[in-house]
């Protein structure tokens, strides 16, 4: 797939058919958010990939939009490292890099994928630093759901030229 078709054909995909992906995907998924920007090169992200039914289940129960996460049977929590990158900005702003990346790299493998929001959700935070057992520098920020899809979703096109400004305001 070209790159430009991925960008404005990928969609949120949340019905899945409870098929695992298979390792060789989940590897090029993995390493498509290790290729991500970051600044200064800090790349201070840390993936959790979770595919026990019980983790799963229970992030479902908790996560009022994550309910196809035991669906889809994978789910990669994107963690930031604050020991890496102690400004805020930069550190969800490289692991968002790293997330969308993640999101590409399953819609070119022709699955399905969904961003579900952690960050800054004090709850969310709080859940999953304890489900996953994270270190006190390891926060985390975003999950990307992956699955094979039961279905595409249409597409959309979200050009609007009314938020584009040259030069000033």
């Amino acid at each position: 797939m070209d790159i430009i078709e991925a960008i404005m054909t990928r969609r949120s995909i949340r019905h899945f058919t409870g098929e695992l992906i298979r390792d060789e995907d989940l590897e090029t998924i993995l390493k498509a958010g290790f290729q991500a920007p970051s600044a200064h090169n800090k790349q201070p992200w840390e993936f959790v990939v979770l595919r026990d039914r019980e983790k799963l289940r229970a992030i479902k129960e908790f996560h009022k939009y994550a309910k196809m996460v035991e669906d889809a049977g994978t789910a990669i929590v994107v963690c930031g490292d604050k020991n890496k990158q102690d400004r805020m900005g930069f550190l969800v702003a490289d692991t968002s890099a790293a997330i969308q990346n993640m999101l590409l790299a399953a819609h070119g493998l022709n699955l399905g994928a969904v961003w579900c929001g952690i960050y800054d959700s004090n709850s969310l935070v709080e859940f999953f630093s304890q489900l996953l057992k994270l270190l006190e520098n390891i926060l985390p920020i975003g999950m990307v759901v992956v699955g094979n899809k039961i279905r595409d979703r249409s597409i959309q096109d979200r050009y609007d030229e009314t938020k584009i400004h040259y030069d000033e305001w």
